[in-house]
């Protein structure tokens, strides 16, 4: 599909393809089709010029948006392998990571540079931070360079002599997911498999050409602009964003729950179809959604290792009435199935080839227990690591927290909090929506609680559920950490 996406930019140049917003939330044009063709010839050209050659690993700190895929679109033609950099991995597992990766150049811009040195002390209080990018090769500025970053790429570097490496297939894509400083993970994505997960994506959305799309990830400005539709940035404050989407209209919004619950209580109206995924949407999130005006809510199941696996739209997760978290059929290719564990296992074209440094194996280990209903549809029932144990009894939070999710819950998790003798005592933690109040919530939250049977909670309070990594999940030790300081009995 980047073959295709760097065809369909040259064939109309100068339609928008990527928009920000103003203040009012008015479309501004960003970059155009031909300038972001022309972008990711000059960076395939300074990358060439520099020696790099196809087998080659690229270190990527670039922010998300038109540069940033620019850069992907030039590794791609040179068949080089592109290891993205979070910021909010920290600096010591990022130098592990790249230890493992060990690239050959590090691409940065002048923001990426700023945090890992002149603005580390105010990166560090938005929980970012890299290394002296210095330490992991050499590096190249892309974009604007400011003061102190390194030289920047040739810009005028020839274009002549420039390979396309073309069909042949390799790795493309390195993503570190987990692990530690001792052993970091890191998922592979072959050629092959990017571009399986990529058409898998378009197959599901389908956008009509000419018909603006609002997202900034990957996932969302490759099949869209491959399909001819500009893609809009979301706007980064909520009340600029709900004013974005009024103006834009857009036909389809992608949009991670932390930033769905933030638009909807600045009031934020929709058009179109929405999509999220990344973190957990209950059936409430969406139904939200569609009374916010979208004639479609979809919840989209995914990992780093498989992008996307199911999809379940809000008026099905809604008449969902079994225990644990629908999230939909398998999508066409991927094929899911529990081990004898309960663990769910998935596999299909657009899988991840390996994790890097071990071998290739075709069945992803999810980490979630889950179970296939009689449609064939995957139900979670919580993550393997998260399970509490109480009374010699193992409760999986997933199975019974969709249950908590009542009019006026935001959010609602189950964690366990050491009671001695290695036994836990089972806490639920939920965060009223805005306007909610506690007593009301109770009342909604009693015959729900009762239900839940031998998992009925110990405990039920009420908080600011802590939330963390790049999707902004529910962070359980910090929940869990946060409902034993409440529960603690006074000095």
């Amino acid at each position: 599909m980047l073959d295709r996406l760097d065809h369909a930019l040259r064939a109309r140049p100068g339609l928008p393809a990527v928009l920000t917003a103003t203040r009012t939330g008015a479309p501004r044009v960003h970059t155009t089709r031909g300038e972001l063709a022309e972008l990711s010839d000059a960076f395939a050209a300074a990358l060439h010029a520099r020696g790099l050659r196809a087998g080659d690993t690229v270190g990527v700190a670039v922010r998300p948006g038109p540069r940033a895929l620019a850069v992907l679109l030039a590794l791609w033609r040179l068949g080089l392998r592109g290891a993205v950099l979070d910021p909010g991995a920290g600096p010591d597992v990022l130098r592990a990571r790249l230890a493992l990766a060990r690239p050959s150049l590090v691409l940065a811009d002048a923001a990426a540079q700023a945090v890992a040195g002149w603005a580390r002390p105010l990166a560090r209080r938005a929980r970012l931070a890299l290394p002296d990018l210095a330490e992991l090769g050499p590096v190249a500025t892309v974009g604007r360079r400011l003061p102190g970053c390194a030289p920047a790429l040739d810009p005028a570097a020839p274009r002549a002599g420039v390979p396309v490496h073309g069909d042949c297939d390799g790795d493309a894509v390195i993503v570190f997911t987990s692990g530690t400083t001792s052993r970091p993970r890191a998922v592979v994505h072959t050629r092959s498999g990017l571009a399986a997960g990529m058409s898998a994506v378009a197959s599901l959305i389908d956008p009509a050409p000419d018909r603006p799309v609002l997202g900034g990830t990957f996932f969302v400005l490759v099949p869209a602009l491959t399909g001819g539709a500009p893609v809009a940035l979301p706007a980064g404050r909520p009340r600029v964003l709900a004013r974005q989407l009024h103006r834009l209209r857009p036909q389809d919004t992608y949009l991670t729950p932390p930033r769905l619950r933030d638009a909807l209580d600045a009031g934020a109206r929709f058009h179109g179809r929405v999509w999220t995924g990344s973190a957990p949407a209950g059936a409430g999130l969406l139904e939200r959604v569609r009374d916010a005006g979208a004639a479609q809510a979809w919840g989209v199941y995914a990992l780093t290792e498989l992008f996307p696996a199911a999809a379940v739209e809000a008026r099905e997760k809604s008449a969902f009435d079994g225990a644990g978290d629908l999230v939909g059929a398998p999508l066409p290719g991927v094929l899911a199935e529990p081990d004898a564990d309960g663990q769910l296992l998935l596999s299909g074209p657009a899988a991840r080839d390996r994790y890097l440094g071990e071998k290739p194996d075709p069945w992803i280990r999810t980490g979630d227990r889950a179970r296939l209903d009689g449609a064939g549809r995957i139900v979670l029932e919580g993550r393997c690591k998260d399970m509490v144990l109480r009374r010699a009894e193992n409760i999986y939070p997933g199975l019974y927290e969709p249950a908590l999710q009542v009019p006026g819950v935001e959010l609602a998790v189950l964690v366990g909090v050491p009671a001695g003798d290695g036994d836990e005592r089972l806490v639920a933690v939920v965060q009223p929506q805005r306007g909610a109040t506690e007593d009301a919530l109770r009342a909604a939250l009693a015959e729900p609680v009762r239900r839940m049977g031998s998992a009925r909670p110990d405990a039920l309070l009420f908080a600011r559920i802590p939330l963390s990594g790049r999707s902004r999940k529910p962070d359980r030790a910090a929940t869990a950490t946060l409902a034993a300081q409440r529960l603690a009995p006074p000095a």
